[in-house]
């Protein structure tokens, strides 16, 4: 970690527990930091704050955390809401591009499912209702996070409306491998452009018909079911179904988990963040770690989105997603 880093850390531990730290003053001069670059920093943590799991303390110069404890709402919020990237699957195991291809959870991404049940349990949250895909991944990641926090009798809403984005002709490819070919700036566009979709997939791909002639996508009206999509494309068909259907439920005071993809949730909180294209593009969410959103009545956040998990956790995590589409070393 860099000594920037670790400063904003430290700073982090004393914004978020002041009573367990020194002055903020103090803190300030002992890590050469002015008033104006404690804003900066602590606007630049943006994402990266857990209020609900961070217990932190000044200490050997680091921060140190521990897992979740009991969330307490804050004062100014009316709502809360759960989201959860799923565990890893097998295909983000092999670096592939997997989009609407149902692959299952890897070991790890099983492993990860259950420790972010472990983490919801800590933090004491129950829910009303639960929103998913029809894709495995995600399902069986609300159903481990379901299981281990005892509450298997909730109802499930699954739909293909909070699907993975569609990757179209680069499904099943190895991301690194496809990066050697076309360079990593391309597989940038490709991956986390917001307007940009990759190549449609055509007829011939090896996974056309397993995707479009799968009988969960029956019912999808003529021009529904995509042969590719940008992010702009995901949100477009994510979207409604948040305005519709999952927003009036936690107006009318449900508590929600939503248990979805990277690209479906990016969209999720693109909205909520009135976040701009180009900062979406760069949003990593990690796997299996559970955020959580503090809302206003008009469901605007209160505070920046909190995980539920510990720093070095997080931070690996989402490293781990950043590093997917680079050329290997």
């Amino acid at each position: 970690m860099s000594p920037q880093s670790r400063r904003g850390l430290l700073l982090l531990a004393h914004l978020m527990r002041p009573s367990e730290s020194e002055s903020l003053s103090q803190v300030e001069s002992q890590q050469g930091l002015s008033s104006t670059a404690t804003a900066a920093i602590y606007k630049a943590s943006g994402m990266l704050v857990w209020p609900h799991c961070w217990s932190a303390s000044v200490q050997l110069g680091r921060a140190e955390g521990s897992v979740c404890g009991k969330a307490q709402l804050n004062m100014t919020a009316v709502h809360r809401l759960v989201i959860v990237r799923h565990g890893e699957s097998a295909w983000n195991q092999e670096n592939r591009f997997c989009g609407w291809f149902d692959a299952d959870l890897s070991e790890k991404g099983v492993e990860e499912a259950k420790r972010g049940a472990q983490a919801i349990k800590d933090a004491g949250l129950k829910f009303d209702v639960c929103y998913t895909s029809v894709l495995k991944r995600a399902v069986k990641t609300l159903w481990t996070i379901m299981e281990g926090t005892d509450q298997m009798w909730l109802p499930v809403i699954r739909t293909w409306r909070l699907n993975e984005r569609h990757y179209g002709g680069l499904t099943g490819l190895n991301k690194a491998e496809t990066a050697e070919k076309h360079g990593e700036e391309q597989v940038k566009v490709w991956r986390r452009s917001f307007d940009i979709p990759p190549p449609p997939m055509d007829k011939d791909h090896p996974y056309h018909k397993i995707i479009s002639e799968s009988r969960r996508y029956k019912n999808l009206k003529a021009g529904e079911l995509p042969t590719c999509e940008s992010l702009k494309d995901t949100i477009a068909r994510a979207l409604p179904f948040w305005n519709e259907v999952i927003a009036p439920e936690i107006k009318a005071g449900k508590n929600v988990i939503i248990a979805a993809h990277g690209n479906s949730l990016r969209g999720i909180v693109k909205h909520l963040e009135d976040m701009s294209d180009a900062a979406i593009m760069e949003l990593n969410l990690p796997t299996g770690i559970p955020i959580v959103y503090e809302l206003d009545a008009d469901l605007k956040p209160v505070k920046p989105m909190s995980f539920l998990g510990d720093e070095e956790t997080v931070k690996k995590a989402m490293e781990a997603v950043a590093a997917q589409g680079k050329v290997k070393k």
